[in-house]
């Protein structure tokens, strides 16, 4: 006889404020233990070349990150957001991403990177692919698989807690146009 434990959920604040706190301190030991050995992206010939790469970007997000990333969206003047939702469905349109949700192999340009500005939520909201990311000139350099997926095994069931979908993470742009 199987017993199915019963889910106790938390409210998007909390939760979001629990999302802030795990996007922290995964942030704090990729600066403190890994970054070391990488390049300064602002010493990078092309500023955000790993971002617009659309044979590289492969960021998938839960809803609950979609939620975080929207509401930095909304802090920024109309006209801002405006120009983000066009580039986010264009980015779902332009490489077919809607239809293929599923494609854990699918790619694309972030469209929250801007040439300017750099990355819109960097500091607020970035997803925890991103924060792992850097140019490291060696393999055994790079942060372990594991510590990244452990932390996104943490933001999918603090996700599932909030809004009691079991949903997989989808591609950043499909996961955003949903909410925008």
């Amino acid at each position: 006889m199987h017993c199915r434990q019963e889910m106790r959920f938390i409210g998007e604040k909390t939760a979001l404020e629990r999302l802030a706190d795990i996007r922290s301190r995964f942030a704090e030991g990729i600066r403190r233990d890994f970054e070391h050995a990488a390049k300064d992206c602002l010493t990078c010939e092309t500023k955000g070349v790993c971002c617009l790469d659309a044979h590289f970007v492969n960021v998938r997000i839960t809803r609950l990150e979609a939620v975080a990333i929207v509401r930095e969206i909304e802090r920024l003047p109309a006209e801002s957001q405006a120009s983000i939702r066009r580039k986010i469905l264009d980015t779902v349109e332009r490489f077919g991403l809607e239809n293929a949700a599923e494609d854990n192999q699918q790619t694309y340009a972030c469209p929250l990177f801007e040439r300017d500005t750099g990355c819109l939520v960097h500091h607020t909201a970035k997803p925890l692919p991103c924060i792992a990311h850097a140019c490291y000139e060696r393999k055994e350099d790079l942060p372990p698989d594991e510590l990244l997926q452990e932390r996104e095994v943490r933001v999918f069931e603090l996700s599932r807690r909030t809004y009691g979908s079991d949903g997989l993470p989808k591609p950043l742009p499909v996961a955003l146009k949903h909410l925008l």
